[in-house]
């Protein structure tokens, strides 16, 4: 008998296992504009949009980083997939878009069927949070690839906004305030250096006193998702820019919504960097500078409000989500 795919690495049964596991799982994430089932070649979805006078289509594609590597560490995989899916929302909310539908792509060297379930799980968990289905995605085994035991995944999200609410900054106006929603630690991004400092000094299960829990379950703290608290806000058209805080921090994202000729006043003082952030700062001597360019440092999201909206979308948001005034636009 001659060479088999399998005997490469590849096996096609734990795939067809896989898929037949995760069936019921994704299903549960569908409703009445998904037309495919799961299996066919693509996914299919009804693009009625009645209420929607010009409904425009707005698509983002990203992934977690090495934030993986926690994962790999802690053995815990069903919080990768929330982060993806939140990751993603948060980046379409900016624009005003709601989520419709999500497509996702794994790959392990030998493909584990129990991780995979893990991964598949987390996507599920947010999609449903988020109101969005997950209507198709790819997973691909690829031996030699990747280290035993380890995967990459990324996803691809597509959401619908008005033509008319679109939040592109353009109104953003001199005087705006600048509202910084909380994040919950690190969310997906600046893991390679906070890996580098923080594993220097301890084990991922080790606990810290300085987080009041271990290394590795502060590190998979899930990234949020904050289209639940926000949505309305946009929809009443309250908010001139929303600024989503993942790599080049505060500044580096805020940044690309502000119209020339304007530039940020930030007030770094006027909240207190999370303890993870002070303990990696102070870990790897890092510069200020650094910390600023790399990390969130405890703002996940930004608003910018004009003047005479700031009462009001600070009534709505009270009770949802952690904020503070951080600054204007100057």
């Amino acid at each position: 008998m001659g060479t088999t795919y399998k005997q490469s690495g590849v096996d096609i049964e734990a795939g067809e296992k896989t898929v037949e596991r995760i069936k019921s799982l994704v299903k549960s994430t569908y409703n009445e504009r998904v037309l495919s089932e799961i299996g066919l070649f693509g996914g299919f979805y009804d693009a009625k949009f009645p209420e929607f006078e010009h409904p425009v289509l707005i698509s983002s594609t990203d992934g977690v980083g090495t934030k993986l590597k926690i994962a790999f560490m802690m053995n815990k995989h069903d919080t990768i997939g929330q982060c993806l899916v939140n990751h993603c929302v948060n980046d379409i909310l900016t624009a005003g878009a709601k989520p419709l539908f999500f497509l996702d792509y794994f790959a392990m060297g030998k493909l584990d069927v129990d991780v995979a379930y893990e991964v598949i799980r987390g996507l599920v968990i947010a999609c449903k949070e988020n109101n969005c289905a997950l209507i198709g995605g790819e997973t691909a085994e690829m031996p030699s690839f990747y280290a035993e035991g380890e995967y990459d995944i990324s996803g691809t999200i597509v959401g619908v906004v008005e033509k008319s609410k679109i939040i592109n900054g353009s109104k953003i106006a001199s005087s705006d305030v600048l509202i910084g929603l909380a994040s919950n630690g690190l969310h997906t991004n600046g893991y390679s250096l906070a890996r580098k400092v923080l594993l220097a000094k301890y084990k991922i299960d080790q606990y810290v006193e300085e987080l009041g829990t271990t290394l590795g379950e502060e590190l998979l703290k899930i990234h949020k998702s904050y289209y639940r608290s926000i949505y309305s806000l946009v929809q009443e058209g309250l908010i001139n820019g929303i600024s989503h805080i993942t790599g080049g921090g505060i500044l580096g994202n805020t940044k690309r919504i502000i119209p020339n000729g304007l530039t940020l006043k930030v007030d770094w003082n006027s909240w207190e960097m999370p303890p993870i952030f002070r303990l990696i700062q102070k870990l790897g001597d890092v510069p200020e500078e650094e910390m600023r360019t790399v990390f969130n440092l405890g703002i996940g999201l930004i608003l910018v409000v004009s003047k005479s909206n700031v009462d009001k979308v600070l009534n709505f948001i009270e009770g949802k989500e952690k904020y503070f005034i951080i600054g204007e636009v100057v």
